[in-house]
């Protein structure tokens, strides 16, 4: 069977491209327009930047094009743009948006072919864009085809210069199917540093290695590739026996908010890990552990647990570390469920690990867990 004849392979074809012109629009952003006035704060105060709302806008013009009848579930929505404090950054929006649908092929590698002369010769309106955004309103469900799409996930590490992604993921009555993944910011070889958000360290950074996308389709396997050149490359995790649990590193995120470093911390204790936690934002942390860079992936609960992980926060990525030889469940050892709606309601943080080692992993995080009186959440 070719790679064309596999299953979901316009799917993956079509989820490259739109993950491709995303991630050219946000490295765009960055280099060009990050600065105080080219953010907003929404309710929950998390910034949204100009590269979120046009990286949708790109993504959902694209999906909207090969699969029209597709519902999407999306971060974003419109409605921050049509007010008065919105009116300069949503013009920013469409101008970038109309530049990175447009352009040609030579600006974007990898995008010619089939939907782009349609895209091109559309007339990109500001109504059009904003419904494009717009289509990302879908409330999810466990019947059907349907894709998630976190347009920038981890904006703060994208707006300190540190890492981020763009995160598109196709799922088929409540199963992750295609996931792909675009790390402007990820070095394209583990050897070479990293963007930090440290601006003096960053400095040092050789910009012209930077630039992953990660690919994965259920039973297919995962890959990695740059942003200018399709040759894909296999990825796995690290083979790591349970006696050489000990030598294991954690991919951590950066805001305390997000996961408990204090718990985390502890779990490695009880495993007899002492190498130091990795820490980065974004879906950047599946990537890294699918490709060996580091080995387990926790996001457990903070406070009460009452947050519900969201489900395009975690879609492509739980595909790629499966795929790389990985397991990824919540802090009970149950599956994500993506079919519950627009949140993983039915689970309580995630842990990812490879397979052999993924059991031994949750009995560490349930007794810490236990430890600290929140057994509640077992």
């Amino acid at each position: 069977m070719t790679k064309s004849e596999a299953p979901y392979a316009r799917e993956r074809s079509i989820a490259i491209r739109a993950v491709l012109r995303a991630s050219q629009l946000t490295s765009s952003v960055f280099d060009k327009l990050i600065s105080a006035s080219d953010s907003l704060t929404k309710s929950d105060k998390s910034p949204v930047t100009v590269g979120d709302f046009g990286a949708q806008a790109v993504v959902n013009s694209i999906l909207a094009t090969h699969f029209p009848d597709d519902p999407i579930v999306g971060e974003e929505d419109s409605s921050d743009l049509k007010t008065e404090e919105g009116k300069s950054i949503k013009e920013q929006v469409c101008r970038l948006a109309r530049e990175a649908l447009k352009g040609a092929a030579t600006n974007c590698p990898g995008l010619s072919g089939q939907g782009v002369q349609k895209q091109e010769e559309e007339d990109l309106t500001e109504e059009k864009l904003l419904a494009a955004i717009d289509r990302g309103n879908h409330e999810g469900g466990a019947i059907g085809r349907m894709w998630a799409l976190d347009p920038i996930d981890g904006t703060k590490g994208f707006l300190r210069g540190g890492q981020y992604a763009v995160c598109l993921a196709f799922i088929v009555d409540g199963v992750v199917q295609v996931g792909v993944m675009g790390c402007p910011n990820l070095p394209i070889s583990p050897a070479d540093p990293k963007p930090s958000g440290d601006k003096e360290r960053d400095a040092q950074v050789d910009k012209s290695k930077l630039g992953t996308v990660y690919v994965a389709v259920r039973g297919q396997g995962a890959f990695q590739r740059t942003l200018h050149d399709e040759t894909e490359t296999r990825i796995s995790m690290r083979s790591l026996s349970a006696s050489k649990l000990s030598q294991a590193s954690f991919c951590e995120s950066v805001e305390s908010g997000h996961s408990s470093h204090g718990t985390n911390a502890r779990i490695a204790e009880l495993l007899g890990i002492k190498n130091k936690s990795v820490r980065m934002d974004s879906q950047a942390k599946y990537a890294s552990i699918a490709r060996g860079d580091g080995d387990i992936y926790l996001r457990l609960p903070v406070g009460d647990g009452s947050y519900q992980e969201k489900i395009w926060d975690h879609a492509s990525g739980l595909l790629l570390v499966e795929e790389a030889g990985g397991k990824v469940t919540d802090l009970r050892g149950q599956a994500l469920n993506f079919g519950a709606g627009r949140t993983l309601r039915d689970n309580k943080g995630v842990v990812a690990a490879h397979w052999d080692v993924h059991g031994q992993v949750i009995e560490a995080v349930s007794k810490a867990l236990m430890e600290e009186g929140r057994g509640s959440l077992l």
